[in-house]
């Protein structure tokens, strides 16, 4: 799963490209599917490198910003596996940590309450991500249009990511 800085830089770059009513509800919805023990199950799939965009739309819907973020959150995770991360390395977390100051600083990130005491920040050198793909990664992925994607009929998520450029 991408971290939990990467998840709220794409939904601060998203909430600047779209109208969120809520924006306290939207980060809530951002962050919450990692929150939840039980990943398969918040992620509406097997494992989170595969989770169920078309299960979660069809179960909720995106009709409040919390399920927005939710979906955003889900897509992110998806994209980030299966379209961005070349090779999977438990080494990924801490780049992630090393990364994180970077982040918060570029993309203007207030942590939320609930995960401050699980972000870290450390210094170092990346050994799995490199930055300036990550930052286009996070940019690409925070001006997709959700709701433009999910007004669709019997759309194939996997086939309609695959035309997404990063």
């Amino acid at each position: 799963m991408a971290g939990y800085m990467i998840h709220l830089a794409i939904g601060s770059v998203y909430a600047q490209n779209n109208e969120i009513e809520d924006l306290q509800s939207f980060y809530k919805g951002i962050i919450e599917p990692d929150m939840i023990d039980n990943k398969s199950k918040s992620h509406y799939g097997l494992v989170t490198s595969q989770p169920g965009l078309n299960k979660f739309i069809k179960l909720n819907g995106i009709s409040t910003s919390y399920k927005e973020g939710y979906f955003l959150h889900l897509l992110t995770d998806y994209l980030f596996y299966n379209r961005f991360l070349e090779n999977w390395n438990p080494d990924i977390y801490n780049d992630y940590d090393k990364l994180n100051t970077r982040i918060k600083e570029k993309y203007k990130i207030l942590i939320p309450k609930e995960i401050e005491s699980v972000v870290q920040f450390r210094t170092g050198k990346l050994n799995v991500l490199n930055e300036g793909k990550l930052y286009r990664f996070i940019d690409c992925v925070g001006k997709i249009n959700v709701r433009e994607i999910i007004s669709k009929k019997d759309i194939d998520y996997e086939n309609e990511l695959q035309q997404i450029e990063f």
